[in-house]
């Protein structure tokens, strides 16, 4: 089926109304349903539905569209990945450009590994209020973990046994064999099946549409024997990317689109409790380090993050690693660690939550606590970091930002360490080697070469004005770090033949004679701010497309492209 297809048939079997249910309560009024927005922080009925023509429309943020921009708003996902989660949703096939004739099995065994999820979890959190449970009750009372918060996270058990799921499973006609691909089962060395999960504690993890897709078990501890592993994590399948997922995002979605923030922490109980004391925005990685694809899907629900981890030394490196991850891809974040021996979870429940509020008014940004980690390490490791984060960093804004912030808190020069930032580029000349040129590129590299070259003393002039940070091919980083070397005239001799061919062209006997050096720097000026300004501008509809930010923000981001706009248009 074509994709435009596609869409209508998407949007003949799973109607707006009805997705917006998951998420807000609807009520009539007149021909429209309306509701609080779920885009922005709101009481009123601002969000309104249209049904006959299937779209919606915000009166407080103006956001507007369809079913997919409805879905793909709220889930943080472009449209490509909106069309493919709705049409798996629908039982719509995607054309695709080389059809593939194993398509349909696989589509159909993903759905037999959901169905056979979602029973799963039924079964696990039916198994709760069994007698056999009765440990595992006494150890969730014994956690503060109340009623609400079980039915809200589908808590469960899965019994001691060999094949108390196995059975459900096959006698509901699923097949086994697949049970063991998608991690709900085993298979022993004589080839028989066994449940994977026994006598465990039963944390669903579902993906953004709320289907289960994976499972965390952990262990009871008066039932533990000396071998037993803290926690089983599914691992990945079809169905599930660990790396992709983040535990509790599709409860904390609605706190996180009132509150606008998200906290991001370690474990399971940890995000639970979180939510227990107050904290319904709270999210947890599972089982691995923050992964650019946790990122990116965070960065669909908001721009600001909390993370609060373990104030040990494997904390302290997660919450480093995060906040590298984030800044770099223009997130803003605040780093919560957790004094002593304590997690949330003890924290919380040992000291309350007054002494958590405390530890949150006292959080240092994200930048700030990398700089108090790089002041402890050595010299050299922490500049290394400092240029190799800066190298990350795409956002001209951001990175002067960065950039005086770090040099700043280490001690250093800016020139330096931009500098530094420049020999990392050069160093990954070959991969921009193989990407097409671009022509403006190309010209703006002459441009700033050929004055580098003609006027040498003029090197810091064309750094602060980020000449260096502006060029783009390997020939012009290699030129201006043999100019940048010596800080005066280049010796003819340490040129090679290219570059000796360029010097020629710039200052041999038919370049233009030295007279204007002024006249060419302000040019060179005038080009690298009009550049930044087109930049910003980018940076600032990309903010505004995404929408993630509360109304304020959305009115500093207009003023901000409406002045960009006043300045590109004076150039």
């Amino acid at each position: 089926m074509r994709n435009s297809d596609a869409i209508q048939a998407i949007k003949s079997r799973i109607s707006l109304a009805d997705m917006a249910r998951r998420y807000v309560e609807l009520r009539s009024v007149g021909s429209r349903l309306v509701a609080p927005c779920p885009f922005h922080q709101e009481t009123k009925p601002s969000f309104s539905i249209n049904e006959d023509q299937g779209t919606f429309y915000c009166f407080g943020c103006q956001a507007s569209g369809d079913i997919f921009d409805f879905y793909g708003r709220l889930n943080g996902l472009d449209f490509k990945e909106t069309l493919q989660a709705l049409a798996e949703e629908a039982g719509v096939q995607l054309d695709t450009y080389r059809p593939d004739p194993q398509a349909r099995q696989q589509r159909s065994q993903k759905r037999d590994m959901l169905k056979m999820h979602g029973l799963a979890a039924t079964h696990f959190h039916s198994n709760l209020s069994a007698s056999h449970a009765k440990v595992c009750r006494e150890y969730i009372e014994e956690r503060g973990i109340t009623p609400e918060l079980q039915e809200k996270f589908g808590l469960g058990w899965s019994m001691d046994s060999w094949q108390d799921l196995g059975d459900t499973l096959r006698r509901s006609g699923f097949d086994l064999n697949a049970a063991v691909e998608c991690g709900l089962q085993s298979r022993s060395s004589s080839g028989r099946t066994f449940d994977r999960f026994r006598n465990r504690l039963m944390f669903p993890i579902r993906n953004l549409s709320g289907q289960a897709v994976a499972f965390g078990g952990r262990i009871i501890p008066s039932l533990a024997r000396e071998d037993d592993a803290k926690y089983i994590n599914s691992s990945d399948s079809p169905i599930y990317k660990k790396g992709e997922h983040l535990f509790g995002l599709f409860q904390a979605r609605p706190a996180i689109a009132v509150k606008k923030s998200i906290i991001l922490t370690e474990g399971y109980m940890d995000v639970i409790t979180l939510h227990q004391y107050g904290y319904p925005q709270a999210v947890g990685v599972l089982g691995t380090a923050l992964t650019p694809e946790q990122i990116k899907r965070l960065s669909g629900f908001s721009s600001h993050l909390e993370l609060m981890f373990d104030g040990d030394g494997a904390g302290r490196k997660a919450a480093f690693r995060s906040c590298e991850m984030l800044l770099t891809r223009g997130l803003s974040c605040k780093v919560v660690l957790f004094p002593d021996d304590n997690d949330v979870d003890s924290m919380l429940r040992t000291y309350g939550r007054d002494a958590v509020e405390e530890l949150r008014a006292k959080a240092q940004d994200g930048m700030a606590f990398c700089i108090s980690v790089l002041r402890g390490m050595a010299p050299r490791d922490a500049v290394d970091w400092a240029r190799k984060f800066l190298s990350q960093v795409e956002m001209p804004e951001l990175f002067h930002r960065f950039a005086a912030e770090l040099a700043a808190g280490l001690g250093l020069s800016e020139a330096d360490l931009r500098g530094g930032v420049l020999g990392r580029k050069l160093s990954a000349s070959p991969v921009r080697a193989a990407a097409p040129a671009v022509p403006r590129a190309i010209s703006r590299d002459r441009e700033i070469m050929t004055f580098a070259v003609r006027y040498p003393h003029r090197l810091p002039d064309l750094r602060a004005a980020g000449a260096d940070l502006a060029l783009s091919a390997p020939w012009a980083f290699k030129l201006w770090e043999k100019i940048a070397r010596t800080c005066s005239e280049l010796a003819f001799d340490e040129l090679e033949p290219p570059e000796k061919r360029f010097w020629i062209r710039c200052r041999g006997t038919d370049a233009p004679p030295l007279v204007n050096e002024e006249g060419e720097l302000s040019a060179i000026r005038q080009m690298l701010e009009q550049l930044q300004t087109t930049s910003h501008m980018a940076s600032v509809v990309e903010a505004l497309r995404q929408g993630t930010a509360d109304e304020n923000t959305q009115r500093e981001y207009m003023r901000a492209l409406l002045e960009a706009r006043g300045r590109h248009s004076d150039q």
